[in-house]
């Protein structure tokens, strides 16, 4: 189901800046998101956009408006025209990344993702900010299924009295074509196979109220001259060479059309919104015009790539949006071309299909014969079901292997992580405490005096700190923190150097990237330190768990195994003696436990780098991982001893200063709800910790051949439900009760510690329960 989004602008203009709402929704149903923002003040917008019209006109081109406005081509100012677009474009979306408006930018970033279709209303009446290139707003780029389209902030929506008969209906009126050539709109309306067109050539007003009033019809179009004027920009359609009609003349007649089922008016002449404005207040369903002149050349292509993609099946707005980026073939002769078509939408419609306004909707798939053609010793369904699934196993898990689904995978897998942590409550490690400096303990530093310029601990606190630490015997401390510089205060020198339960970080260079290392404390030596880079996706959501590599030549961080990994070894010695070992497969092996590495194609995985020892990252279910206090409380003797002893202690920064140590999490992405460098090191701590104490699984992934079965598995069911299930309801409901349990299946696996392809599988559902349904119904044409 697509996605509906509405931006509402309030009262406001551009000198005093406008208030905007967002909704955000399924299609056809309430708004589930509501936020407000606001855009800040503007007043150049307006004159940059007049810049740009003028230059536009200025090209001279033999445009679509009443013949005594044509103007005639003179001197190519095309690249004049380009330059205004580009800076008018770079203001635009300088203004809609203002800071007044970025929680609407992430809100929308957080609700929708890039593969969903998207209908983008923008609901004002102001006609400065309907003039403005929306559909160039920079947030659209990443939603290739979206376009934008203007709507009133009234509305209703009128009871239709459609009556079906197979066949599209289409009223064209060709109007006064004086100077530009309508007979290539005349042909494409007439190549349209599944329509019942009937010709308007230069009627009489009376001629065209007749046939408003007498008929149903489905379409309006309309190609000739037209042009919007006056203060309130009302729109006027040039009839033919001496009569012209504004849309309030034919009010009732077009009123008249649209309680008769009218879905759709084209207008494919000049400067439209005018007409679109007045056409709104009739409440047509929807209605297509050209924001601007129009060159002829622009009408006939946007009109001919338009009704190929819609009578082809596809949506609307994706076949306005795609008929409209096409135009783009176009821009070396008549500049921004791709800006002129524009939806002007009725909200309370949903736009219609081709197919659904022939009334061509099937509620039943037919039987088949009892022998296949392709297979006459097979049951035709059988046959059919067979190779169905056969084929879209074998794409899917194409699609699968070349990546195209990680994202989706990745996703669906954070979800399921959320939720397993909705349902099961984990407690904090008790084996864990972290000492979290946050920005009240940096200010308290200063005023003590100490020198925390460039640093968040300076050397007499962490002195002290590490002192008081000792005195409680801890198993290990982590000290989370870079210090490539050598220490200034004589006192913490040598318990750098004799503390021997303390693991320092560093961080490795990586060239690809790139990244420079960070060096290690010059006190602490090498068998005492560890690495602290992570693993992040290309979402910058940290989901792998990095436990050893091996370092690059030039980089300055000496440490082999993770700094995670290095506090798990410290306490697993002194609590069990177990020490780290690998297997013959160069897995870690810690005690009875392997750490199975990942490759390349692992899980949703596919082509990853996979270079050092590389697990899955189980988050426990709590986000409170440790009891966590402050330095202050530590320094101050507020802390219990027996919150220290015998447990890994991690010192590291929380600072809201430090959001570069922030990172996304299945639990929560958003750049103000991210997780600190610390936390993230404690799950990774506890992960290790669990696994050899408690024997808490692991997160890991099947096999190849295991993941095809699986996916296969899921074709097969999809194969049989049309086999077995021919009403189009039941079939639709067995889908979605079968995807269900199918997301059970995966989230309980997921639960006992087994990442198993979700999306791919539904997606093997789905596909070959389509294709059999499309397959089974010409097999009955064929054969009757």
């Amino acid at each position: 189901m697509g996605k509906l989004v509405v931006l509402k602008f309030a009262d406001g203009s551009f000198e005093q800046g406008f208030a905007v709402t967002l909704q955000i929704g399924e299609e056809g149903e309430r708004p589930s998101t509501e936020i407000t923002g606001k855009l800040p003040a503007a007043g150049e917008m307006p004159l940059y956009y007049s810049h740009w019209q003028s230059s536009y006109l200025r090209l001279g081109n033999s445009y679509r408006l009443s013949a005594d406005k044509m103007q005639v081509t003179n001197v190519s100012i095309t690249q004049d025209c380009d330059n205004i677009a580009h800076i008018l474009r770079s203001r635009f979306n300088t203004w809609l990344r203002t800071e007044e408006f970025r929680p609407i930018r992430e809100k929308w970033l957080e609700k929708l993702l890039p593969t969903d279709e998207v209908r983008v209303i923008l609901q004002t009446e102001h006609t400065q900010l309907q003039l403005l290139p929306w559909h160039l707003w920079d947030l659209l780029e990443r939603y290739p299924k979206a376009e934008f389209a203007l709507a009133s902030p009234t509305y209703e929506k009128i009871s239709s009295q459609k009556t079906f008969n197979n066949k599209v209906r289409i009223l064209a009126i060709v109007g006064n074509s004086q100077g530009i050539d309508t007979e290539v709109d005349r042909a494409l309306l007439q190549q349209l196979t599944d329509a019942d067109v009937t010709f308007l050539v230069e009627p009489e007003r009376k001629e065209l109220t007749d046939f408003l009033w007498g008929n149903s019809w489905d379409i309006l179009f309309f190609a000739g001259h037209s042009s919007s004027h006056g203060k309130d920009g009302s729109g006027r359609i040039y009839l033919n060479k001496t009569d012209s009609l504004t849309i309030s003349e034919l009010r009732y007649a077009l009123r008249k059309t649209v309680e008769r089922g009218l879905q759709l008016a084209i207008f494919n002449s000049c400067d439209g919104l005018g007409l679109a404005r007045e056409l709104a207040d009739l409440q047509i369903p929807q209605i297509i015009v050209m924001r601007e002149p129009v060159p002829d050349l622009v009408a006939q292509e946007f009109l001919k790539y338009f009704l190929q993609g819609f009578a082809g099946g596809e949506c609307f707005y994706q076949a306005v949006r795609e008929a409209r980026e096409r135009l783009q073939g176009l821009e070396d002769k008549f500049p921004c071309a791709t800006w002129l078509p524009v939806i002007c939408q009725n909200l309370a419609q949903i736009p219609p299909t081709w197919l659904k306004i022939t009334g061509k909707v099937e509620v039943e798939v037919p039987r088949p014969l009892e022998r296949s053609p392709v297979c006459p010793t097979l049951p035709p369904r059988f046959a059919v079901a067979l190779l169905s699934s056969v084929v879209i196993t074998a794409l899917v898990c194409g699609l699968k292997f070349l990546g195209l689904l990680q994202m989706s995978e990745l996703q669906a897998f954070d979800q399921m992580m959320r939720l397993r942590s909705l349902i099961f409550h984990e407690e904090s490690d008790p084996r864990l405490l972290v000492v979290a400096i946050d920005d009240a303990d940096i200010d308290a530093q200063r005023q003590r005096g100490e020198d925390v310029n460039g640093k968040s601990l300076s050397d007499i606190s962490l002195n002290k700190l590490l002192d008081k630490l000792q005195k409680y015997e801890p198993r290990a401390i982590g000290l989370d923190i870079y210090r490539d510089f050598k220490a200034q205060d004589p006192n913490l020198i040598p318990r750098l150097k004799q503390t021997e339960n303390l693991i320092g970080v560093c961080k490795h260079s990586d060239a690809a990237i790139p990244v420079k290392s960070i060096t290690p404390p010059p006190e602490i030596p090498k068998e005492r330190l560890g690495f602290s880079d992570f693993i992040h996706d290309p979402d910058g959501v940290v989901r792998r768990h990095l436990l050893f590599m091996g370092q690059e030549a030039v980089s300055g961080c000496p440490a082999d195994y993770a700094f995670s990994a290095q506090l798990a070894f410290r306490y697993l010695l002194a609590d069990k003696g177990i020490q780290p070992k690998f297997t013959t497969q160069g897995d870690l092996q810690l005690g009875n436990t392997v750490f199975p590495g990942l490759n390349s194609h692992s899980g949703g995985y596919q082509g990853i780098d996979a270079n050092g020892g590389q697990i899955l990252l189980n988050y426990r279910s709590s986000q409170n991982i440790a009891e966590q206090v402050t330095l202050t409380q530590v320094l101050s003797n507020q802390v219990n001893p027996d919150a220290i002893k015998n447990r890994i202690v991690l010192i590291g920064v929380v600072s809201k200063g430090e959001r570069s140590d922030y990172w996304g999490t299945p639990y929560e992405n958003q750049f103000d709800q991210r997780m600190s460098g610390l936390l993230v090191q404690a799950q990774m701590v506890s992960q290790l910790l669990s696994a050899v104490l408690d024997k808490r699984p692991l997160l890991q992934v099947w096999s190849l051949w295991g993941e095809v079965i699986w996916i296969c598995s899921a074709s097969v069911v999809g194969a049989v439900l049309p086999w077995r299930v021919r009403l189009l309801p039941r079939l639709t409901l067995f889908v979605f009760v079968c995807c269900g349990v199918l997301y059970v299946l995966c989230f309980g696996l997921l639960i006992q510690g087994y990442w198993v392809p979700f999306v791919p599988s539904a997606l093997a559902l789905v596909g070959t329960m389509s294709i059999v349904l499309f397959q089974n119904s010409r097999l009955f044409i064929v054969n009757s």
